[in-house]
């Protein structure tokens, strides 16, 4: 990214659509802009332009043009916003004739918002919030993904931030009084008191549920032996042919994952190898494989002949429908993928286990790189109590501070930004 050019982009849904947004960012945006559509609107006001070609003086559009100057726009630069018709013959030429201006070029993916980034106009929790909120495919995930994204959790953070810098100010101090003890002991107790409320206080928030689990989906794994109706259970969860069903044992032999959104709550349901001692090479991938999704499942949907012990299980008798398949066992769910017998019992389950993994009502969710960065902080907090050396006290504070710097993005995060921006779209 060159911070020092101007950049452009469209920034509504792909055409063709009634309206189009073209966004131009950085310190040529307002002379591009005067070249294209004439004397400029005052900031932060629409105003109807004519839009042409400065070369050939060809009219591209008539437009609503509206500028948000540096640093107070979105971007922390010279921001015009372009709202010419939606259809892709308008758009292609307006930013054929956008970046024909000196200096601008079409920006990359995200770069809108890693300049935001860059220039302070948000932190990282609130980027990472916006492109949660980009993809956010359910109501829970649109509220904590907004959460973020309005600087809810960043509030929260710069509490944090503010109470570690003051014990750690206090800390530096107390090293030049080092000399007097009774007073510089009372001030260290004090100070250990407050960084242990504070390392509470963190773990209450690396208890909540991870923000993955709510984006990426509840993890549903179908396990059992072969040819027990684990496919033809997740194609009728799912409601399309997604897994192969033959009454040959052993046609699943890899992962197949599915991911649909029920209720309103995401989940990705797991097909696996039916699970038996066996000498084929291939197949015992799929047994290893399934095991390993069992072992990580977060709700295991079982059809074993036998009960299971797994913290979220739920124990299938499948094919109820098959005359002379008999009883379900006691504690067993019968359920039949033809006739829908036991379905909704079964989802009413599915449902309620997956409610104890979830955040309910609370948007304030953290996501793994935020709850690691939480974790070295309490960490650091806590070995406060394993010593009396006052120098080492203030360190372990400063690394209690660095490791909430990382998490707002003030260090240590040039590895991840690429990632993280690359997840928006050119016109974000």
């Amino acid at each position: 990214m060159h911070s020092g050019d101007t950049i452009c982009a469209l920034s509504s849904g792909r055409p063709p659509a009634a309206v189009a947004v073209i966004r131009c960012s950085g310190p040529g945006a307002l002379k591009s802009a005067e070249a294209i559509a004439g004397k400029l609107p005052p900031d932060r006001h629409a105003s109807l332009k004519r839009l042409k070609d400065p070369k050939s003086g060809d009219v591209i559009d008539d437009a609503l043009i509206v500028v948000f100057s540096g640093p107070s726009s979105s971007t922390g630069e010279d921001v015009v916003e372009y709202q010419c018709h939606g259809g892709r013959a308008v758009i292609d030429r307006l930013l054929t004739v956008l970046l024909a201006q000196p200096g601008v070029r079409l920006a990359e993916p995200g770069e809108f918002t890693r300049r935001a980034f860059a220039n302070g106009r948000i932190d990282l929790t609130e980027a990472e919030g916006l492109a949660d909120l980009l993809e956010a495919e359910t109501e829970a995930q649109r509220k904590s993904a907004l959460f973020a994204a309005e600087g809810g959790f960043r509030r929260q953070v710069e509490d944090w931030q503010e109470a570690v810098t003051s014990l750690s100010a206090r800390a530096e101090a107390a090293i030049d009084y080092v000399g007097e003890e009774d007073e510089t002991a009372l001030d260290m107790a004090r100070l250990r008191r407050e960084a242990e409320v504070l390392a509470i206080e963190l773990g209450d928030w690396l208890d909540k549920p991870r923000a993955e689990r709510l984006k990426e989906g509840i993890r549903v794994v179908a396990g059992g032996p072969p040819n027990a109706g684990k496919s033809s259970l997740i194609n009728v969860l799912c409601g399309a042919e997604r897994a192969i069903v033959t009454p040959i044992e052993g046609t699943t032999r890899d992962v197949i994952e599915v991911p649909i959104i029920h209720g309103g709550v995401p989940f990705l349901l797991i097909d696996t190898a039916g699970v038996r001692e066996t000498n084929d090479p291939v197949e015992q991938i799929g047994v290893a494989r399934a095991e390993f999704e069992a072992a990580r499942a977060d709700i295991l949907l079982w059809l074993g002949p036998d009960a299971l012990d797994h913290p979220a299980g739920i124990w299938v008798f499948p094919r109820a429908d098959e005359r002379g398949r008999g009883s379900e066992p006691r504690g067993a769910l019968a359920v039949s993928a033809l006739t829908g017998r036991g379905l909704e019992e079964l989802w009413k389950r599915i449902h309620a286990l997956a409610a104890a993994l979830l955040p309910g009502e609370d948007p304030a969710i953290i996501n793994r790189r935020q709850a690691q960065c939480l974790a070295e902080c309490r960490a650091e907090l806590s070995r406060l109590e394993g010593t009396d050396d006052i120098v080492v006290i203030a360190h372990h504070l400063s690394l209690a501070r660095t490791a909430l710097d990382r998490l707002t993005g003030r260090a240590g995060i040039e590895h991840m930004l690429d990632s993280l921006f690359g997840r928006f779209c050119l016109g974000k």
